[in-house]
């Protein structure tokens, strides 16, 4: 199935307190070879907060794994990029008001 086409990645953080991996289930978008994924709640949502902590993750499509790392988008910063990405989000699912974050998957 073509990339642009699945509606959903799975992404595995390394659990701040517990050490343990936690994967979920999220809509994304791909932007100049990069995934990006939206956190609803921003900084309270645990996936993030586990991000902060540790940025390498794992991000599986079906049944292919890759490591990535992660990276919290600055309003600021990146306020292009952090446009363009909840844009490409609205166009795919109608919603992109959540905090990105950009995914670079290890060549």
């Amino acid at each position: 199935m073509e990339l642009s086409k699945r509606q959903f990645i799975y992404v595995t953080t390394t659990g701040r307190t517990s050490g343990l991996p936690r994967e979920i289930e999220i809509w994304f978008v791909e932007q100049g070879g990069k995934f990006y994924i939206f956190a609803e709640h921003f900084f309270k949502t645990q996936w993030v907060r586990n991000i902060q902590n540790n940025s390498r993750v794992q991000v599986r499509l079906d049944k292919t794994i890759f490591s990535a790392t992660a990276r919290v988008l600055d309003e600021h910063q990146d306020a292009q990029l952090w446009q363009t990405t909840q844009q490409l989000c609205r166009a795919k699912y109608g919603w992109g008001e959540g905090l990105p974050v950009e995914l670079t998957l290890d060549v």
